[in-house]
């Protein structure tokens, strides 16, 4: 017998009878059709025009309407509802939920001078505009722009406060320690140290082959005040400074990576091979021909003579008036099974004689116990120091350890690292924050790319994670930037030394993004560098992943994917399952392709031609694809009034997947919003299939804007959105800076500038996410545009006060090096900027933005022309020299 409740419910989900919608327009759109998905069009009728079934044709008058009635529409809340499309011959087809018509919150979509009412609403175009436009509601980015420009002090009221574990070790070396104070989770008793192997904890038989950690604690303990401040040696080298007040004692400890017995100098560090880091690595899949090798690599590996050893010292200062009590304890493994002994005599802490695993010393003497307290009398200091091992060593290589300087080897450290930042570009801003993170930046980056030196192929890591073709292109663009161009070469032949036979290069847990990607910074590479050797010497490499994706994309040249996929390739761009023909996948091939045609052209190859027009018939189908997902996917409200088209992220979607038109389930790294805002069509613009400028692209923008973001700035993972990347393009400076701050100041560590992956504290020292942070530093400070150079374009105008300056010495840029200064002295009236680039790639053009921190416009300009509404002066003839003045 059936249910009669069930029954009913059913009846009460749909709309038995006809529902009925006006749409109206401001012109006439001329021809065009109606399609229902999850419903039925019962009746089409047109003010002025004819109707043939779906069909229907208007005149050459204005405020042309379309009346439709629609059977057995779903208009309840969740998946299968009613979606009534407006497809028309001449462009501008939209969509909508049959849901969403009602007058209070009309459907206006100005981009398409439309609007859908019911079917009762009399009221015009002209009228539903006028309304809407009388409320002065705006969208968020409007209201970014009616708000003072974003500061980090402003985001970090916002944000959340995001603690990260900091790693210290040397480049090229995969042996890490990872140092985490109490106040950085919420789960921790005392301070923490972790080694690893690259991403990997290390594991020992004495920690039942567990990932091994070491507790030890400074004060009393954990207690109700936050009362850790940490930071980076003179902000920004990898050497841990932390402070702790307890009360009158004060604990001041200093923490750095360094070898165990050479001096810590360049020549000195020989690395780690990358199929053993990447073995270490999580997400790197190897073929059967790469386990091979793998096997033998290791195989091959002889034990390391020179340990990496964790230093750590600690200055415990008495600074009351009294005598106090200061405790210490030293590491100690952290789970109770471990089994382990202390000897006082030696300080040494081992798992047996032989299997040591830290040396402890107070005041220059073994540690009478393994916790102490030391009464210190006002104004009275004691030492304590500890020394870890990467891994345990000897009896004798603890001994030698013991008798290490601590001074010294700190010294070599500071100079090791300091002479790194020697050898790149350098960069002086006037906020110190920016200031450091571009110089820690760089370090961080440099720390996690493993390789054996001299010469040998270097794997950019991103975090914990071994390199993959998407997530290490800002690595290896930001090292090119900063003048580490053989560095980035070397990250480039780690792609194409696990180049497959076929010629794809897929690395990381089965994405397929990575091919194009690899091509893409290849070509970035050329541009910045001109190569020709290198590039001649690993073109067959190039020609066969080039051919790859050719023949990848002419399977997907069948009839049934017209507008629905036809000539783009399908896969998966990062870790949901979703194989499909994505725009992100496509975008990221075509512009592969697209650099390769523009490269093989400059060395004139015979295969720049076929390879250009291939590239060029991807383009027009992934917008063909585009332009039908976009007709069919249903408009969204933005918060001005207006309605907006939207896309789906791949051409098989017939809406944004967080409107679950579909019924689906993919809730994903802590959001809804992943397929759509981190991996969606807003790639297309940054992969170049769309011009900024166009119209499409500011629609994509718009409702990512709206839908997609919070405080500007993406859900999860939000360096894996490209929207800051599309409003420097377009100089929207207030967005931008809102993206910026509000994006850094939530996953990074304020104090030691280290980035999580996700919102979520997920995965720390992320360096992908740094490294977006940093190349969208290097694009608001310079950036190319064809032949022009556009320089400080949405810098804050907070860096133009009185006194201040920016100094860009030596930045690599498609145009060659650069050297670009600005001076403010508006005690005088006067903001000066000067550019040199004498390369014979200099531009032909070069933009300065000079913002005055008060807004205030010049009385005199020289050097170039002048344009008030961008505050930007153009050198139209740039000689390798130019000088531009404001007075004020």
């Amino acid at each position: 017998m059936r249910n009669p409740i069930l029954i009913l419910v059913l009846f009460l989900s749909f709309d038995l009878c006809a529902q009925e919608v006006a749409v109206k327009w401001k012109e006439s759109p001329e021809n065009g059709r109606v399609c229902i998905l999850n419903g039925e069009l019962q009746k089409v009728k047109v003010t002025k025009g004819k109707v043939r079934g779906d069909a229907f044709e208007f005149g050459n008058s204005d405020n042309c309407e379309l009346q439709l009635s629609v059977a057995g529409a779903n208009n309840r809340i969740g998946p299968k509802a009613t979606v009534v499309s407006i497809l028309l011959e001449s462009g501008n087809s939209f969509s909508f939920f049959l849901r969403d018509v009602q007058s209070d919150y009309p459907i206006y979509i100005p981009q398409y001078n439309v609007v859908v009412l019911p079917a009762n609403d009399r009221r015009s175009y002209a009228q539903v505009e006028y309304e809407v436009l009388s409320r002065k509601s705006f969208t968020k980015i409007q209201e970014i722009e009616r708000q003072p420009e974003m500061s980090f002090e402003t985001a970090a009221s916002k944000a959340r406060n995001m603690n990260v574990p900091i790693w210290l070790g040397l480049s090229r070396d995969m042996r890490l320690f990872e140092v985490e104070d109490e106040l950085e989770t919420n789960n921790l008793e005392c301070k923490m140290l972790r080694p690893r192997f690259a991403g990997t904890p290390v594991t020992l038989p004495e920690s039942n082959d567990q990932g091994v950690f070491y507790r030890y604690a400074l004060g009393r303990g954990v207690g109700v005040k936050n009362n850790v401040t940490r930071r980076l040696e003179d902000g920004a080298i990898p050497i841990y400074h932390s402070e702790m007040q307890d009360d009158d004692i004060h604990y001041k400890s200093i923490t750095f990576a360094t070898l165990e017995g050479k001096e810590l100098k360049k020549e000195n560090v020989k690395g780690t091979d990358y199929f053993i880091s990447d073995k270490y690595s999580p997400g790197r899949v190897f073929t059967d021909e790469q386990k091979k090798i793998l096997e033998k690599k290791v195989a091959e590996a002889a034990e390391t003579e020179e340990e990496v050893i964790l230093y750590s010292k600690t200055w415990i200062e008495n600074t009351g008036i009294v005598p106090r009590y200061a405790w210490v304890k030293t590491p100690q493994t952290g789970n109770g099974n471990w089994k382990y002994t202390f000897d006082p005599r030696t300080g040494f802490s081992a798992f047996s004689p032989d299997r040591v695993f830290c040396i402890s010393k107070l005041n220059g003497e073994p540690v009478p116990n393994e916790e102490v307290a030391i009464l210190l009398q006002p104004g009275q200091t004691a030492i304590f120091e500890f020394y870890l091992p990467h891994t345990p060593v000897s009896q004798r290589k603890a001994e030698d350890i013991a008798g290490t300087s601590f001074d010294s080897k700190y010294l070599e450290c500071k100079t090791y690292w300091n002479n790194k930042l020697s050898e790149a570009a350098q960069i002086k801003l006037p906020e110190e924050r920016i200031n450091n993170m571009v110089k820690s930046g760089l370090l961080h980056l440099d720390l996690i790319t493993f390789g054996q030196e001299p010469d040998g192929v270097l794997a950019a890591n991103v975090g914990i994670y071994s390199p993959i073709g998407t997530e290490s292109s800002p690595i290896i663009q930001y090292y090119l930037s900063m003048g580490w161009e053989e560095q980035a070469r070397r990250a480039l032949m780690y792609f194409l030394d696990t180049q497959q036979d076929n010629g794809l290069i897929a690395n990381y847990s089965g994405y397929m993004v990575e091919t194009g990607a690899v091509l893409w910074n290849i070509g970035e590479y050329y541009r910045y560098t001109q190569d020709k050797e290198w590039i001649l010497a690993i073109m067959p490499k190039i020609l066969k992943s080039c051919n790859y994706l050719i023949e990848w994309r002419e399977a997907n040249k069948k009839e049934e994917l017209r507008g629905r996929g036809y000539g783009m390739i399908d896969g998966k761009v990062a870790d949901p399952e979703d194989n499909f023909h994505q725009f992100m996948l496509n975008g990221y091939a075509y512009l592969g392709l697209s650099r390769m045609a523009e490269l093989l052209q400059a060395l004139n190859l015979p295969q720049a031609k076929a390879y250009a027009k291939e590239s060029a018939e991807w383009k027009a189908d992934i917008k063909h694809s585009l332009q039908r997902s976009m007709a069919l996917s249903p408009v969204v409200a933005l918060g001005d009034g207006s309605w907006c088209p939207t896309a789906p992220p791949w051409a098989e979607g017939k809406g944004p997947r967080a409107l679950y038109l579909n019924g689906d389930v993919f809730w994903s790294h802590g959001t809804f919003t992943i397929a759509d805002g981190l991996l969606g069509p807003l790639y297309l613009v940054y992969c170049e299939v769309l011009d900024p400028t166009d119209p499409v692209s500011r629609m994509l923008f718009n409702y990512h804007s709206e839908l997609l973001f919070q405080e500007n700035s993406a859900f999860s993972q939000p360096y894996y959105s490209t929207h800051n990347w599309y409003q420097a393009k377009m100089g929207m400076v207030k967005p931008f800076l809102n993206t910026y701050y509000m994006t850094m100041a939530a996953t990074t560590d304020r104090e030691t500038y280290s980035f999580w992956e996700h919102l979520y504290k997920m995965t720390p020292h992320k360096t992908h996410e740094e490294a977006n942070f940093l190349m969208d530093t290097r694009r608001m400070l310079y950036s190319e545009k064809g032949d022009t150079l556009e320089v400080f374009k949405v810098i804050p105008r907070k860096w133009m006060e009185d006194g201040e300056r920016i100094a860009l010495d030596n930045v690599g840029s498609y145009f060659g090096k650069l050297k670009i200064n600005a001076v403010s002295d508006l005690s005088a009236g006067i903001i000066e900027a000067t550019v040199e680039c004498t390369h014979d790639r200099k531009p032909s053009c070069v933009k300065i933005r000079l913002p005055h921190p008060e807004y205030n416009k010049p009385v005199r300009v020289t050097g170039g022309d002048y344009d008030a509404v961008s505050e930007t002066i153009t050198v139209s003839s740039f000689n390798g020299q130019a000088k531009v003045r404001l007075e004020f």
